[in-house]
């Protein structure tokens, strides 16, 4: 099946040529829900040729851990079982991309080449790479938004205001039921043996600073475990979200932000499943959908469109100037980065944010606003603050080095996508939290006890 025209976007100018047409996975690790893949499959069909799945494995992945590595491998090796059963195979390459795409694609003779929309800075320099060796066709198809990043808008928008109206006018089109992917010939998996995932493990090199970040045990990989926490959230924790996602305490967020980094649930299969079952909770799906379709999407309309996204420079004009011109004033508390990433500050509500973040992969949504708006009151400048702030995120959460946690930490630190509040000092006019707002939304002392 050929997608919807919107989500494809050609990055050479190159025709395609004969040969087989190559799935470079990226950003969407599965079988199911996958426009990407759904694309590659109709050109192969389209022309009568073979279709082959690539995934490039970096072996030193910048802020990567063996908690990161470990979800990874795990979900593939489920993505690869999925796609021999439709007899398309699966190659893992190890290596850095710039050179390894490249040489596979030429070893196979590849007329054509998809991959998938990402708007990281370092993804969109491997395409650039890929695209300027390949001599056949490159393009990347959009399987990350419910309306495609570029067509949703043509520049960085302010704010969720002005991207709601946007995407709201073309959701209809875009929210549309997954076709199946197809089965191929047996024939199409002659010679391609499976992955060896234990030596595929062992090409794995992360920072040796980062060795020590274990696997987070209660949250399973892959698209299997992904669909069975959708429908748990659905099913269980959907009524009752838009009253219960601010508390840490009730447990009624969806979990999902692992699996949609990863790319082994697919945000619109999340989207399809959350209208189905809106008659039972509307306001609840509306909210749940305001979170999965407008803000997430935004997050990805500020990294396409913002080359320096997670730097001071990037933040407003009104938040850089009036943090510059609160720069100077005295902290009540400084810590160096070490001192937060081993929760040993004064305060046990931000320890126990910490710890969450470290021993479980994930913060809750509320936490980690208050856990980096305190990194920026307790650091040396809002720059330091950033740089902390997404560090730690990157280096412990599960959706580290996502778009969307680079939103995070500059909205809470720079006021990204708000606007000026009261002024105070050390943050200007950017909004302000404390411990004490804490404990009108929710029982602090349980939160600290359970993250001891």
């Amino acid at each position: 099946m050929l997608v919807h025209p919107a989500r494809v976007r050609s990055l050479s100018e190159n025709a395609p040529r004969r040969g087989p047409v190559v799935y470079w996975m990226s950003r969407e690790q599965r079988a199911e829900d996958n426009w990407g893949l759904l694309h590659a499959a109709g050109l192969a069909r389209q022309d009568d040729a073979p279709l082959l799945v690539l995934f490039a494995l970096v072996p030193t992945y910048p802020g990567a851990t063996w908690r990161h590595y470990d979800f990874l491998l795990r979900g593939l090796s489920e993505t690869e079982a999925a796609l021999r059963a439709r007899n398309i195979p699966f190659f893992l390459v190890p290596g850095d991309p710039t050179t390894t795409v490249p040489q596979f694609l030429a070893r196979v003779g590849a007329g054509t080449c998809v991959t998938d929309f990402d708007p990281l800075r370092l993804k969109q320099h491997w395409k650039g790479a890929v695209s300027a060796a390949f001599a056949g066709a490159l393009c990347e198809v959009d399987g990350h938004n419910v309306v495609p990043c570029l067509t949703a808008s043509p520049r960085r928008d302010y704010a969720a205001a002005t991207l709601r109206p946007k995407i709201h006018r073309r959701l209809a089109e875009f929210l549309e039921p997954f076709p199946e992917l197809p089965a191929f010939a047996a024939a199409n998996l002659d010679d391609c043996d499976p992955v060896d995932w234990i030596d595929a493990a062992g090409t794995v090199r992360p920072d040796p600073a980062l060795e020590t970040v274990p696997p987070v045990a209660d949250v399973p990989p892959g698209p299997a475990a992904a669909r069975a926490a959708l429908d748990d959230f659905v099913a269980n924790r959907l009524p009752g979200y838009a009253t219960g996602r601010n508390d840490p305490n009730a447990g009624a967020v969806s979990g999902l932000s692992p699996y949609f980094h990863f790319g082994q649930l697919a945000p619109q299969r999340a989207a399809l499943n959350v209208l189905a079952a809106k008659g039972r909770a509307p306001a609840d799906a509306d909210a749940y959908l305001e979170e999965l379709i407008i803000r997430r999407e935004l997050a990805d309309n500020y990294c396409c469109y913002t080359p320096d996204y997670d730097r001071f420079s990037a933040l407003p004009d009104w938040a850089q100037k009036t943090l510059a011109a609160h720069a100077d004033d005295p902290r009540p508390y400084l810590y160096a980065q070490d001192a937060f990433e081993t929760a040993a500050t004064h305060s046990a509500l931000w320890n126990a944010a910490q710890r969450q973040l470290v021993r479980a992969g994930r913060i809750h949504g509320y936490m980690r606003m208050y856990w980096a708006k305190k990194i920026l009151e307790w650091s040396a400048s809002p720059a330091e603050a950033i740089r902390i702030g997404l560090t730690l995120n990157d280096r412990y959460a599960l959706d580290g080095r996502d778009p969307n946690g680079v939103v995070g930490v500059l909205w809470s630190v720079g006021g990204l996508h708000d606007r000026p509040w009261a002024n105070r000092a050390v943050f200007g006019q950017v909004r302000y939290m404390n411990e004490r707002g804490c404990r009108r939304k929710f029982d602090v002392d349980a939160y600290i006890a359970r993250h001891r």
